[in-house]
């Protein structure tokens, strides 16, 4: 019997965070120690944001529902439902929700999202 060249996701890990936002990682190192990317929904709460930081990783974000801001190297974008980004590695960016309602997006990291290589800023 031949190892099967698919793998279904029925339990995504949900990666713990202390600031209201789920994060359920469908492939990457967290859950199927995948390293050379990874693929996670993610829901953002209204008024919602982090640290800069400076990936040293590619990263596609593609917005489902809501709006989402990212500060990009002194640049400001928002996208809405429907629209994708990419950012670049070595990008310093900050992922912002200032918004009154949630956002819900995919994100898409290549190679794999790394606490180790995210390299965020201290606040």
């Amino acid at each position: 019997m031949s190892e099967k060249r698919y793998f279904r996701q029925q339990n995504p890990f949900i990666v713990p965070t202390t600031d209201g936002k789920l994060i359920e990682e469908h492939i990457g190192q967290a859950s199927t120690g995948t390293s050379q990317y990874s693929v996670a929904h993610m829901v953002a709460p209204p008024q919602w944001s982090e640290p800069h930081q400076r990936p040293e990783f590619d990263e596609v974000t593609i917005v489902v529902r809501g709006r989402k801001r990212f500060e990009i190297d002194g640049d400001v974008v928002e996208l809405g439902a429907g629209e994708s980004l990419l950012i670049k590695a070595g990008a310093r960016v900050r992922y912002s929700n200032p918004f009154d309602a949630e956002c819900e997006y995919w994100s898409i990291c290549v190679p794999a999202f790394s606490p180790a290589t995210v390299n965020r800023e201290e606040e």
